[in-house]
């Protein structure tokens, strides 16, 4: 199923971005996920979620008329809800994080369409926490162990676009210890 993210607005001679899309620089293709063996579709892989979320970036007209700001926490909204992925809007004020958290086994790739965050990454004991600037147009895209901490760090809102495959069915978050990231709790849809 998929939602209709500005309804009787769509531009039938334009590429869709609630179908799965991929971009080349020569045109834009549908990318339906391969069938495994049992019938069920094989996770779209972080490029094709890297490519959803940065056509997605590039219509602001899709989207931005769904962007609201919280000074509560994080607001978000999901804009696709398909059988193989999800998409789902973000906005940031300064001060808000996601703390380290998984993706419950999805792929998946964000964009910062809008404003700049930081992301924070374990790179393994030689490498340790890893913190990358993610300023506007920057894409990020990550297989099915990933862990992160996304933060707006900036002075000023951020607005992301994130894509999962398959959509999340959980979220465990982690605290960073002195010996690593310890699990705390875990949550599912319905807290969404």
């Amino acid at each position: 199923m998929s939602l209709d993210l500005a309804p009787g607005t769509a531009d039938p001679t334009t590429s869709d971005p609630t179908t799965s899309t991929a971009t080349t620089s020569a045109a834009t293709t549908t990318v339906a996920a391969p069938a495994t063996t049992d019938g069920v579709r094989a996770p779209l892989t972080p490029n094709v979620l890297r490519g959803i979320v940065r056509e997605l970036a590039e219509r602001p007209d899709r989207w931005i008329h769904h962007v609201r700001l919280s000074t509560d926490e994080r607001w978000y909204r999901r804009l696709v809800a398909d059988e193989d992925h999800e998409v789902w809007l973000i906005s940031w004020l300064p001060g808000q994080s996601t703390g380290f958290h998984d993706h419950g086994g999805s792929r998946g790739a964000f964009t910062v369409a809008l404003g700049e965050l930081e992301e924070l990454s374990l790179g393994g004991p030689e490498q340790g926490l890893l913190i990358r600037r993610v300023p506007a147009g920057t894409t990020r895209a990550f297989g099915p162990e990933y862990v992160h901490d996304v933060r707006n760090t900036a002075s000023g809102p951020a607005v992301t676009l994130h894509a999962y495959s398959p959509p999340l069915s959980s979220m465990a978050h982690y605290d960073l210890r002195a010996g690593g990231l310890v699990r705390t709790s875990q949550e599912g849809p319905e807290q969404w």
